[in-house]
């Protein structure tokens, strides 16, 4: 049983009683139906954090006024009495495994989706975009505030009859109601702008209505940001005035942080530790003494505890983490806390996909958010022998994946280490949280008798063909970018030189734990760049960026891209962009642009032009697996340098390879036993 009683101790919220302390909060999907319906992939997506034991769900934002409050490539909708019967089903089906179930009612704003729009404006407080080069909104007429007020109770009394337990108002991330509360865009100077009172005038409005449309004795959470985290923007203190304005008819407070143009702090970067936002839940709950909500990059189960044993929050929000692990809750309960998929903080499948992209929502290290472990009741009908070429995390989830549905499988791996890329990366200390997923894998490869690993082998067709292989997984990885750029070769990690790899910065980092005042240049602004760039301007060093694309970051999620750019303007990092890199020497980079030649002097250099797939060995491989009819799957980096979820999702798509050799069924339970890990 689990050591964490504050956790897994039962609240009670007027009438609603959650049977742990863990909340998924709203987060999109992009899984939803072009017209706003619930999709039986969205019921299955849901159901599976219900089936693993998550105290109260929260579907993410649904559309209350389509267009203008409209977000997101598919979004929800309750703006009609049709869209009643869906989410019904939704909330019966989550209900059968013990959840309780809310739903936030949310009004874009500003940040309306333009293509909805027919080429109107958005709606707002007053023409400040959202965010950064957004779409200029029109300001909203008393009409337009009072209609939007309107909506948000019809749609409060449509949630009642879809059986929700709960109704969220989002009221912060830059959409409409932050749009008035922020002083950053609402410059109004009617009886909506101007004070904490005005500005707060239309949540107290909304709350209102929401209340009066679902009664008494129906819980109302109320997420806002507690603190915008830009200059001239709401900051704690002000908040928690606001809150002094509407609070009495909300039940929860859910606290979040932060706006559009610091979406590296509301959608928490990687670096930030666990629960770095409590103080703020704090500081609601002492003032209001209501059960508080906090979220921050918590992955820790002892962090989850100590928030609430500590009293500054009383439910935990879990959105990422439970993504990546939709058993969460099941898993520490039970004692298997070592058996957890933690999430990463990479934000590159869940906002960078669903943001950025247009994409539905996926995981890096989760290659199934829909289905999870489904994969499992399938299994080999007949003796099967899989060989994996290489240990990063694309190659054991493909091992771990084949040796889960019966196949006798072997993992090589020519250095003495698992984990690949993964590992080396987060020895990083502000990469540190990727290390948790090539430690899951781990765990997951001991647990699997039918799995043979062995470290410091090198494949060659000798070892690879006396395993008899039916299938040849080859996962190679990548290693370092080196074009054919003068001295680069000659000094790049050399013994006792200045210029550096990724790889040979890592392998040494002690030599760099004292480096303030060092001049560091860094050519390449990708990811690796920047990652070096962040380690040396975080202690102290002077930084300089050499780019020969026009801007940092293009190969970023947008998290990621928005913390890093943020960096460097905070730690003042010279940067020369559109600019070629001609040389390589002991002390100095010799470099090119638009206004000539010159060089870049540095106490220590690093090259980072990217990586590239690691074929050695590889092709003699594949030429005798094609002479003796061997099927052979190239996968991850050594396919193509690019980053885990591209991995981790070949890895499993092994599945798809046997499939295909017709040697892959249904389970038969009395034959062949499910494998656990």
């Amino acid at each position: 049983m689990s050591h964490y009683q504050h956790l897994f101790t039962p609240l009670t919220i007027n009438g609603m009683t959650l049977k742990n302390r863990i909340i998924m909060p709203p987060m999109g999907t992009n899984l939803a139906s072009l017209n706003g319906e619930v999709s039986q992939e969205q019921l299955e997506y849901y159901e599976l954090r219900a089936r693993g034991g998550t105290g109260l769900i929260t579907i993410e934002n649904i559309c209350i006024d389509f267009p203008f409050a409209s977000n997101g490539t598919t979004q929800l909708r309750i703006d009609n009495d049709q869209y009643i019967p869906g989410l019904f089903k939704l909330t019966e089906t989550l209900h059968k495994h013990g959840a309780r179930v809310s739903i936030q009612l949310n009004h874009a704003g500003a940040s309306a989706y333009a293509y909805r729009l027919n080429g109107e404006q958005p709606l707002s407080s007053s023409s400040t975009p959202s965010k950064k080069n957004g779409n200029i909104p029109r300001p909203m007429t008393h009409e337009d505030i009072y209609r939007a007020v309107e909506k948000f109770g019809d749609a409060a009394e449509r949630v009642r009859r879809a059986n929700f337990d709960c109704v969220e108002i989002h009221a912060g991330h830059s959409y409409l109601i932050s749009q008035f509360l922020s002083p950053l865009f609402n410059k109004r100077t009617d009886e909506f702008g101007g004070s904490v009172e005005n500005r707060a005038r239309i949540l107290t409005l909304i709350v209102d209505k929401v209340r009066a449309s679902v009664g008494p004795r129906f819980p109302i959470s109320l997420r806002f940001s507690a603190d915008d985290f830009l200059e001239g923007g709401n900051t704690l203190e002000d908040s928690l005035r606001i809150l002094e304005l509407c609070q009495e008819k909300v039940d929860i407070l859910n606290v979040s942080a932060a706006q559009n143009d610091n979406l590296n702090l509301q959608i928490d970067q990687m670096s930030l530790e666990d629960g770095w936002k409590r103080y703020l839940s704090r500081a609601v709950r002492d003032k209001f003494n209501k059960p508080t909500v906090i979220a921050g990059n918590i992955r820790s189960p002892k962090v989850a505890e100590d928030i609430i044993a500590s009293g500054d929050a009383d439910l935990i929000a879990i959105g990422r983490g439970l993504i990546a692990e939709p058993e969460w809750v099941q898993k520490v309960q039970s004692g298997n806390e070592r058996l957890l998929r933690k999430c990463i903080s990479c934000n590159i499948g869940c906002a960078d996909h669903r943001i950025a992209r247009s994409r539905p929502l996926r995981c890096s290290i989760n290659p199934d958010i829909i289905h999870g472990d489904a994969y499992k009741q399938r299994a080999v009908n007949q003796e099967t022998r899989v060989v994996v070429i290489g240990a990063g995390t694309a190659g054991m989830e493909a091992a771990c994946t084949a040796a889960e549905v019966g196949c006798h499988t072997w993992l090589l791996e020519k250095t003495h280490s698992l984990g690949g890329l993964a590992s080396e990366i987060s020895l990083l200390p502000e990469k540190k949280r990727i290390a948790d997923f090539p430690q899951f894998m781990k765990t997951r490869l001991a647990g699997l008798d039918n799995l043979m690993v062995q470290v410091g082998h090198t494949a060659s067709v000798e070892s690879v063909s006396a395993l008899r292989p039916d299938l040849i997984v080859t996962a190679t990885g990548s290693v370092p970018l080196l074009p054919p750029i003068s001295g680069l070769k000659e000094n790049i990690d050399a013994t006792g030189g200045n210029v550096f790899s990724i790889m040979g910065m890592i392998h040494q980092l002690d030599k760099f734990s004292d480096v303030k005042g060092k001049r560091i240049a860094v050519v390449g602004a990708g990811a690796v760049g920047l990652d070096v760039i962040e380690y040396f301007s975080l202690r102290g060093a002077q930084c300089v960026l050499i780019e020969m694309q026009d801007a940092a970051g293009r190969d970023l999620d947008i998290i990621t891209k928005n913390a890093m750019l943020t960096m460097l303007d905070e730690h003042h990092v010279e940067q020369h962009m559109n600019t070629q890199l001609v040389e390589v020497s002991a002390n100095h980079f010799s470099v090119k642009n638009a206004d000539g030649a010159f060089d870049i002097p540095f106490d220590y250099g690093f090259v980072c032009l990217g990586m590239r797939a690691n074929r050695s060995g590889l092709d003699e491989i594949e030429r005798w697996a094609n002479a003796n009819n061997v099927k052979v799957m190239n996968i991850g980096d050594s396919l193509a340098a690019r980053r885990i979820i591209d991995g981790v999702r070949e890895g499993r798509n092994v599945l798809d390879a046997l499939e295909d050799m017709g040697v892959l069924g249904i389970r038969e339970a009395q034959r062949i036993p499910v494998l656990t890990y």
